[in-house]
């Protein structure tokens, strides 16, 4: 479906280089896809909630740090 639309060429040529793409449709495309993906992924990770762990920050690190290393 066509449509035409006022884009500002500095937001797009941002996004191009952002998102490593070549023409003005392809940017836009990326761009809502991305946009969708994002949102969807917020929302999982608010159906999913918080839990207590029970590690002390100290703990956590040191398992952020062993994760770096695989």
């Amino acid at each position: 479906m066509r449509r035409t639309v006022v884009i500002d060429d500095k937001l797009l040529e941002e996004a191009r280089k952002e998102f490593g793409t070549k023409g003005i449709r392809e940017t836009i495309e990326t761009a809502m896809k991305e946009a969708i993906r994002k949102r969807k992924l917020e929302r999982v990770r608010r159906s999913l909630g918080t839990w207590d762990l029970g590690l002390t920050a100290e703990e956590l690190e040191k398992m952020r740090e062993d994760g770096e290393d695989e």
